[in-house]
């Protein structure tokens, strides 16, 4: 399993992003504001992870769903987590014809699961379960509380370059133990290193997802071929990149929005071509 040190890439890009954190503390005060940088990152993070089951629901007007209302659904949930020896996750359907799925929720026993309508209509059962197994295995691996943190510390990150930018440049910097210029470059290279970073995080998590996911329903090809459906799907009915909208969308099974509009450095996503490949491979060593 993650034959491709996906767990190791993790751990140094959650360091990396650490260190840029400190790093601009170290900067700022000669040093004296790092350890209040430190909570401030602490902070953040908690709170983040600990409402994440909301931000994502809410971003995708999602409403919750009875066995009754999603029987196909239900069942498929009912039997992987059983299979997984994990609880059952809330069941949740977003009002969309794009179609998407994502998990949120701050541990296994408090998470969710939704699918869009318009995945519910565009995928067969084999498809689906596929699919679902995947967002199953975002919650096993508690990849909502590694998104949760990433977030949090770029958005520290983001938040405190924008006040040394309004420091330097338009209130002058009057702190003798920081060098201004060096102060300036951190303000504007910090945020797009971490936004980087949280990126590659998230790409990092997907190919995880997929791993684990078709081995919960040993079928490799299931999730591949829902992913080819995919793909086409949401570049035909592409969200709209609100706010909102893009703070959520790590969490989704394909990215939401239109292809092409950012290059792979900045995808919340790796490519999809590549995610098939590695489920193709996955179905060979199973012998499928």
């Amino acid at each position: 399993m993650h034959k491709h040190f996906n767990g190791l890439k993790t751990v140094l890009l959650f360091s990396s992003i650490w260190a840029i954190l400190l790093g601009m503390g170290s900067l700022i005060g000669g040093g004296s504001y790092i350890w209040l940088f430190a909570l401030i990152g602490v902070g953040m993070t908690a709170y983040g992870y600990w409402n994440s089951d909301k931000l994502a629901i809410k971003a995708m007007k999602a409403y919750p769903v009875t066995p009754e209302q999603q029987p196909q659904m239900y069942a498929i949930v009912h039997e992987l987590s059983q299979r997984a020896g994990k609880p059952m996750p809330r069941l949740y359907v977003s009002p969309t014809a794009a179609p998407n799925a994502f998990a949120t929720g701050r541990n296994p026993e408090n998470s969710a699961v939704c699918c869009t309508e318009g995945i519910l209509h565009l995928l067969n059962e084999r498809e689906l379960r596929g699919v679902l197994g995947h967002e199953l295995m975002h919650v096993y691996n508690r990849d909502i509380l590694t998104s949760s943190v990433a977030a949090a510390l770029a958005g520290i990150i983001t938040s405190v370059a924008q006040m040394l930018v309004w420091a330097n440049i338009f209130g002058g910097n009057r702190n003798e133990n920081g060098n201004p210029l060096v102060l300036l470059a951190m303000a504007l290279l910090a945020p797009i290193a971490a936004s980087v970073i949280q990126l590659a995080i998230s790409r990092t998590r997907e190919f995880d997802a997929d791993e684990d996911g078709a081995a919960l329903t040993n079928d490799p090809l299931a999730l591949a071929s829902a992913l080819r459906k995919l793909e086409q799907g949401t570049a035909a009915a592409p969200l709209r990149p609100e706010p909102e909208l893009q703070n959520a969308a790590h969490m989704m099974i394909a990215n939401p929005f239109k292809a092409g509009d950012v290059k792979s450095l900045f995808a919340t996503h790796p490519p999809m071509d590549e995610r098939i490949v590695r489920l193709q491979n996955q179905a060979r060593h199973l012998g499928q």
